[in-house]
């Protein structure tokens, strides 16, 4: 890609909200070679994400996504199977330096607190959350295709994680239509978190 992008890690920091679905195997996308769904109750568990990386951040943007829960062997992580951000450099260092197939989109973000997020003709999403969160450290993996092959990234974030109720409208046409009509089964609020993303 001609775009410049900064190399990894990428340190990051911002406000999101996630919801976890279960879905049926067989709705799911292609996932990279060796890794397998995470199964609850018979289904796969697949994570939706709106997340406004704040200005302080190695790129300042938004970000739109949908991640299998997956494991290889017992390690346990994500794959990114859709990912829409509004910055051209993090687009191509998501390709080129991890196998994250993002695309752009345009957005509007309401910001922190009363966080909602719309992506242009994708989804768009609201939430209310409740009660003051607790503080979550997470270390994990993403699991992705590159030049071929599946490789692991370590992603490591902090903040506080507060359960939250959040609305998800997808466009009927569009690439997440397959979610349209599913109940949630878990939603979240990440308010201040810190990421490290990399490095691969």
């Amino acid at each position: 890609m001609d775009t410049e992008y900064p190399p990894e890690p990428w340190d990051l920091h911002g406000h999101g909200c996630v919801s976890l679905w279960r879905v049926q195997q067989d709705m799911l996308p292609p996932l990279p070679s060796g890794v397998r769904p995470v199964t609850a109750f018979g289904r796969a568990v697949v994570a939706t994400a709106f997340v406004d990386y704040l200005p302080g951040s190695l790129l300042p943007y938004r970000e739109l996504l949908a991640a299998v829960v997956v494991r290889d062997g017992l390690r346990l992580g994500l794959s990114i199977t859709h990912i829409w951000v509004d910055s051209p450099a993090s687009k191509a260092g998501g390709r080129e330096l991890w196998g994250i197939p993002k695309e752009l989109a345009g957005f509007k973000v309401v910001p922190a607190p009363a966080f909602a997020a719309v992506a242009t003709d994708i989804a768009e999403a609201e939430h209310s959350s409740y009660g003051r969160g607790v503080p979550a450290p997470v270390a994990g993996s993403v699991f992705q295709t590159l030049h071929g092959s599946t490789v692991r990234t370590p992603v490591r974030m902090s903040g506080r994680v507060r359960v939250a109720k959040v609305g998800w409208r997808f466009a009927p046409e569009g690439p997440l239509a397959w979610l349209d009509g599913l109940t949630p089964a878990l939603g979240l609020s990440v308010v201040s978190f810190r990421m490290r993303f990399g490095p691969r």
